[in-house]
């Protein structure tokens, strides 16, 4: 199993592997670390093991298990040395250690200045290849945080720029007023997308291809719930797991008649294929339009080397298209109105289309088979 294979992220130089580490579960501190998290030394061996592989991609934030992820993180790097070959992304917004501080967290200035030198002492590193705003807060201007990025890349303090969890226009408004004013770019949007989570596809796909932003898929196993740990039952489900916890599949609403439905066919077309339901569902989201990288997470390194292998065969048209159809999600005003049906309307009843099939052929190094 190797994974030396790298993809631009969004329009920029950056080379990034297209299976992240995500190291949420870094660390036994905090709520998720108590219910899930790794001991010191089953995270190390998990880092170790992607490295090993080719990974190069490695994603946590200054929320995750309190700051141990970070600090993991910083100890581990440290200790196997090669700092420059790998690419770092946190991200900050949450006020996990300064309660009652309005400035203490959120999106503005003042926050991401102090937040990022936190990251960096606990990751014990002089720059933070991708920085990203975590959520939005609803109130900071993006032409704060545009400024304040761009800040922080001619102190040399990170190198690029990106935005998780923020609606489509916020991420538009942003990358248009960095456009406007030769700002950093925004190279990067962290989104949850799955086979039971499609939502980004209506927006933020047209938004990440147009304007330059490479997607990371965070959640690209719904949790859980398309690992095939967990079954429908009379009861409500089966299976052991987080989703099993108090803060479980039930309470986030992933145990619907719909839901079902699509592990059903994914585990139809994962035995079709002799292929793990995890490794075809994190082939689906990683061989999606606008998608630059898929984060994934483990708990053992015989889990993880099952995900790193996701993408060591082709899906083929045909299955795909039983996932697609059974994950189709709703299609919300206005977005009726632009599906071919509709718009044909505009054009006469004439085929009309961008570019043909090829017109811009992609670069490679590698072989035309695995490009």
């Amino acid at each position: 199993m190797s994974m030396n294979r790298y993809y631009l992220l969004g329009r920029s130089g950056l080379r990034v592997s297209p299976l992240s580490l995500g190291t949420m579960t870094f660390g036994k501190e905090g709520l998720y670390g108590g219910l899930w998290g790794s001991t010191n030394d089953v995270s190390r061996a998990l880092f170790d093991r992607y490295l090993d592989a080719g990974g190069n991609f490695i994603d946590t934030a200054d929320l995750y298990t309190d700051g141990s992820a970070e600090t993991l993180l910083g100890k581990f790097l440290e200790e196997r040395g090669g700092r420059d070959r790998v690419v770092l992304t946190t991200k900050y917004t949450y006020n996990s250690a300064h309660p009652g501080d309005p400035n203490g967290g959120g999106n503005g200035r003042k926050h991401m200045m102090r937040a990022v030198e936190a990251s960096l002492r606990r990751l014990r590193t002089d720059y933070i290849d991708l920085y990203l705003l975590h959520t939005w807060d609803r109130i900071t201007p993006a032409e704060e945080v545009m400024r304040t990025f761009d800040d922080l890349v001619r102190a040399g303090k990170i190198r690029y720029a990106g935005l998780s969890d923020v609606p489509s226009w916020y991420a538009a408004r942003a990358q248009t007023w960095a456009e406007a004013h030769a700002l950093t770019p925004i190279i990067n949007l962290q989104l949850q997308y799955s086979l039971v989570e499609r939502n980004l596809e209506h927006e933020f796909t047209p938004l990440a291809q147009a304007l330059g932003m490479g997607i990371t898929a965070w959640s690209p196993l719904g949790s859980g719930l398309l690992s095939g740990k967990y079954r429908p039952s009379e009861g409500g489900f089966q299976g052991e797991g987080r989703l099993s916890s108090a803060v479980g599949g039930q309470q986030l609403g992933l145990f619907t008649e719909r839901n079902w439905k699509v592990v059903a066919t994914l585990e139809k077309v994962a035995k079709e294929l002799g292929r793990e339901m995890s490794q075809v569902a994190l082939n689906w989201v990683a061989t999606q339009p606008g998608v630059g990288s898929v984060i994934i997470g483990a708990s053992t390194t015989k889990q993880l080397d099952g995900n790193l292998a996701a993408l060591d065969f082709t899906l083929p048209p045909g299955l795909r298209q039983q996932l697609d159809d059974v994950s189709a999600p709703s299609v919300p005003f206005p977005h009726s109105m632009f599906t071919n049906p509709y718009q044909l309307n505009l054009h006469g009843g004439a085929a009309v289309g961008d570019k043909p099939t090829g017109y811009t052929a992609p670069v490679s190094t590698a072989p035309a088979a695995v490009a």
